[in-house]
């Protein structure tokens, strides 16, 4: 598996192909290729900051000598009015990295400012928040990571990483257990490290993993259970398993089911449903 670094490189160097095709003609146009300048990033949005190392990044990525001066970090509180980076590099390479820039800082830093506000509400609880694979396309990586700075933890980042069998996986196999004995049979033959989740769908289902999953599934799902339904569970499961609630847990709701105990709740929506913060970079005329 490739490092951080090398799947962000890969994921630069594509997305700047993608906006500079063959030339940024407006900025090759009117601006002489060995003209330095400077530019500052603006916060026009409160929020949780993210992406400032990624940006550092892409500077650095266009012309390792750019001069990139931050004013805060990852994880900070951003107000209103504040700036967060200085960079100084050739105008050439600040106009063809500005958009790239923004549209990871923007996502990243809305992602990150929902995700806070999850994991404030869960200050106190046993339970852990996750987020899931709905992401977006080619851009899983950075999502990801806003999750981590806004303070939420990465569940698997794809379909290599370890072995969840869902609702469909069940059905197609023929049931629970079948699909367990078939995915720990794969998992000692190829990669006896990878780990073996079960969603249930029932407390029928709960009781059927707990009966044979001993010493093969890690961590039960309980998908799209009713709090009182968690608790009942977590009575059947008795700490044999990790638990991790899913479906239907937004902000209104996620304390009742951190109130049951259960070790994990994941949400897709700390992805999918964030909206991007404003930002801006601006030229600085010296």
């Amino acid at each position: 598996m490739k490092s951080f670094d090398e799947q962000l490189f890969h994921l630069i160097a594509e997305a700047l192909q993608e906006d500079l095709g063959n030339g940024d003609h407006s900025t090759l146009s009117c601006i002489p290729a060995h003209k330095k300048g400077k530019a500052i990033l603006k916060i026009k949005q409160d929020g949780i900051l993210a992406g400032m190392e990624i940006a550092r990044k892409i500077f650095a990525y266009k012309e390792p000598s750019a001069i990139f001066t931050p004013f805060k970090k990852d994880g900070d509180s951003m107000l209103k009015g504040e700036n967060a980076f200085e960079v100084s590099a050739t105008v050439h390479t600040i106009l063809a990295c500005e958009r790239l820039v923004l549209n990871c800082m923007q996502r990243m830093s809305g992602i990150a400012t929902l995700t806070q506000s999850y994991s404030t509400l869960l200050k106190g609880y046993h339970t852990r928040l996750l987020d899931t694979r709905k992401t977006t396309p080619n851009f899983r990586l950075l999502e990801k990571e806003a999750v981590r700075i806004g303070g939420g933890i990465n569940h698997r980042f794809g379909l290599y990483d370890m072995i969840m069998l869902k609702d469909n996986h069940i059905d197609y196999c023929g049931g629970i257990q079948p699909a367990i004995e078939a995915a720990y049979s794969y998992t000692q033959r190829i990669q006896p490290a990878l780990r073996i989740e079960v969603e249930t769908r029932t407390l029928a289902d709960v009781a059927a993993v707990c009966a044979i999953g001993k010493g093969k599934v890690f961590r039960i799902m309980l998908d799209n259970f009713t709090p009182d339904q968690i608790s009942e569970a977590l009575v059947l499961i008795n700490h044999a398993f990790e638990t991790e609630a899913s479906g239907g847990i937004h902000l209104q709701n996620i304390v009742s089911y951190a109130a049951t105990g259960v070790d994990y709740i994941s949400v897709g929506g700390l992805i999918h449903q964030a909206q991007s913060v404003d930002l801006s970079l601006k030229a600085i005329i010296i």
